[in-house]
């Protein structure tokens, strides 16, 4: 049987990250879903109020199944909020549909780095969708010429557009939780106790992209470690 150790070393330290944030998350999330605001706004109240103090009165705001499925979509311009987010007071629920707003604002005021995601979503979709099998077609014909090695290599090129836009996701998804603090705080939408417990949701949440990055990253490397392995035998 074969044992294949790169996965050991490379993958398996980088999922469990991805475990440990995936935990940190949900039970953050779950802590602070039972800390209500002193006002008794609710989390789609809350967007909506900043969408229309940063002039985005054509924005709406829907109510989607799902825990922690929030998300802004810049196709149809909608700020989607699950049914605990959309109708909770709590801080956890506030601090994420304000986190959602941030996006939505990024994308108004041309933030680049959004912009950047965005432009690279189409080729990193296909790209990730032909890396895996471009790089073993590469590694198993290596031996019959250059063009399956380099074959191999264009796969590489693909996967690491996966762990690009991780990295450029990583500043929108910091950026869009500091907008949302900020706002809270500039509007008094939470008390200053309240507001921690946004932010401790948030930071346990922009983590999960921190464990996303790292789990690209080291799959990328364990990657380049075999494609060099097959082709250098060759």
């Amino acid at each position: 049987m074969y044992f294949d150790w790169t996965y050991f070393i490379f993958v398996v330290p980088a999922m469990l990250l991805a475990l440990i944030a995936s935990w940190g998350v949900n039970a953050t999330y779950a802590k602070y879903s039972k800390q209500f605001s002193s006002r008794g706004i609710t989390g789609a109240q809350a967007a909506r109020f900043v969408l229309d103090k940063n002039g985005l009165q054509n924005i709406p705001i829907e109510m989607i199944s799902g825990k922690l499925t929030d998300h802004y979509d810049p196709r149809t311009n909608v700020i989607r909020l699950s049914q605990d987010v959309y109708n909770g007071t709590s801080t956890a629920s506030i601090g994420v549909a304000c986190h959602e707003v941030g996006h939505a604002i990024q994308h108004a005021t041309g933030y680049v780095p959004i912009k950047i995601r965005s432009a690279i979503v189409p080729i990193t979709n296909i790209g990730s969708q032909l890396a895996v099998p471009l790089i073993i077609i590469g590694i198993i014909f290596s031996s019959f010429g250059e063009f399956f090695v380099w074959l191999a290599y264009i796969g590489l090129f693909g996967f690491a557009l996966t762990a690009i836009f991780q990295l450029v996701t990583l500043p929108t998804e910091f950026n869009a939780s500091r907008r949302a603090l900020a706002t809270i705080r500039d509007y008094n939408i939470l008390t200053a106790d309240e507001l921690k417990g946004a932010r401790k949701v948030l930071t346990a949440a922009a983590m999960t992209y921190v464990a996303a990055l790292a789990v690209a990253v080291a799959q990328l490397l364990r990657l380049i470690f075999i494609v060099n392995r097959r082709t250098d035998r060759d």
